[in-house]
């Protein structure tokens, strides 16, 4: 009987995405990240392929000695390893939680994963195009994200920001653990998304599943709180003296299926509150959520208090200004301002709805288009993941959109080494190839856009 349960549960969870069943919204079971012993017969732990790395053999396999491990009995080389044994593959279309295509894609060939966050492998991959001025435009792989360190899969250290920009954090020791803490002792407790932590001399409800698809905490059991983020007071063994967390996770809830493509439906994270806060754990002096009329803030608002219902005084040709939301509603590409709140909406350009009610965020997440409407309650809010992917993308800085360009598109199409006419520029395509670009922006037609479309920028404040 146990055996069937298993079975049953087994199944149900592969029919509801895969993506629940091992960590649960908590802890998982000990041995799927840790090895006691290293291993009987010297089998290695890691599952990466990266014969360039000291300490791996020819046929991609790490060498270990019998009964000596690695450090913190990791099964991984590294923190980032170990999580990457799971959430990294050879896929040739998205698949569920997977964040990385390993091996990396090489030339021509774009990562696979098309998850909120981002596909680690774009780190891989730097481009080099042919400007029409004669010089060369570089995009180094290692501005295209996150660079967590993980080293049997090819995955190092930022040379160029050895400290988080905004902080301290050392880049040197950025990985998965650095922002989702793998044992998890942040916890929703109820319908408000209310979060509770696990500590010495207290006592919390133990959490019974993950939170980060909408279930709701019972009198019994919380749930987890979005992606294992980690809570206010958070700080890592593997560091050195880092700085505590002094913010909670955002609230929020995905879909159940995230990791497609969008060249039909867009995938609609509804994203609730917190999150710039959160990311000022390590990026304190970048985070900003003033807003004024006179338009003089130094830094881009970002956060609970940076409402998109604020007016944006500088729009040309408005003296009273108008508000951002707005402007969000109304604009469908460049050149057109002629959209409607109900069907606003896109993943490019996301907000916060300022709340933290589970049931509201978990009737508008879907992956099917089925609400696509805009800001309308005037507690939407602008945050860090407006403009940026979590994990990495085919941009520079993150970007969800290609920022260094004039134009996203010209002529129709998307820019690219094998593009005729403008769009074959270095300062167009950035060396990346038509299809290159269009898997960054998660295979979407370029008739999404405008036949010349600028910046993403304009979703909020319509300068085109």
């Amino acid at each position: 009987m146990k055996f069937i349960r298993l079975a049953v549960t087994a199944a149900a969870a592969l029919s509801f995405s895969s993506a629940y069943a091992f960590h649960d919204g908590g802890v998982a079971y000990c041995d799927g990240c840790h090895s006691m012993h290293n291993s009987s017969g010297n089998k290695t732990m890691s599952g990466g392929r990266n014969t360039a790395l000291t300490g791996w053999n020819a046929a991609g396999k790490a060498s270990l000695t019998q009964f000596q491990g690695n450090a913190y009995l990791l099964q991984g080389s590294d923190n980032s390893s170990t999580c990457l044994n799971c959430h990294a593959a050879a896929d040739t279309k998205p698949s569920s939680y997977h964040v990385m295509t390993f091996p990396a894609p090489t030339g021509t060939a774009a990562p696979m994963e098309r998850t909120p966050g981002g596909d680690f492998a774009w780190l891989t991959m730097t481009f080099t195009g042919t400007a029409s001025y004669g010089g060369t435009v570089t995009s180094k792989g290692e501005r295209h994200g996150h660079n967590i360190v993980a080293q049997d899969y090819g995955l190092l250290a930022d040379t160029t920001l050895t400290t988080a920009p905004g902080g301290s954090y050392p880049a040197a020791n950025l990985s998965c653990a650095s922002c989702h803490d793998p044992h998890s002792r942040a916890r929703v407790i109820d319908a408000a998304g209310t979060i509770a932590m696990s500590s010495l001399g207290s006592k919390v409800l133990p959490i019974g599943g993950p939170g980060s698809y909408g279930a709701a905490a019972t009198v019994d059991e919380a749930v987890g709180v979005y992606r294992l983020l980690a809570g206010s007071n958070y700080s890592q063994m593997s560091v050195t003296n880092p700085l505590p967390f002094n913010a909670n996770p955002p609230v929020a809830v995905a879909p159940a299926t995230y990791n497609q493509s969008e060249a039909t439906n867009e995938v609609r994270v509804a994203y609730g509150a917190g999150m710039s806060e959160w990311c000022a754990n390590c990026h304190r002096s970048i985070h900003n959520s003033n807003t004024n009329t006179a338009n003089t803030a130094l830094i881009h608002p970002a956060g609970n208090g940076a409402l998109l219902t604020a007016t944006a005084n500088d729009l040309a040709g408005n003296a009273n200004g108008t508000t951002i939301a707005a402007i969000y509603n109304q604009y469908k590409m460049s050149g057109d301002l002629t959209g409607v709140q109900t069907t606003s909406y896109t993943s490019l350009v996301p907000y916060e709805e300022g709340t933290t009610t589970i049931a509201t965020l978990a009737s508008h997440a879907s992956n099917t288009g089925a609400f696509l409407e805009g800001p309308k309650a005037g507690t939407e809010q602008v945050m860090c993941l407006s403009c940026h992917r979590a994990h990495a993308g085919g941009f520079d800085n993150l970007s969800r959109w290609n920022n260094r360009a004039e134009f996203l598109t010209l002529g129709g199409a998307y820019p690219g080494t094998d593009a005729t006419g403008e769009g074959a520029y270095g300062q167009y395509s950035m060396g990346m190839t038509q299809a290159q670009q269009s898997a960054a922006y998660y295979d979407r037609p370029a008739a999404k856009f405008a036949f010349a479309q600028r910046s993403l920028c304009n979703k909020c404040h319509a300068k085109d």
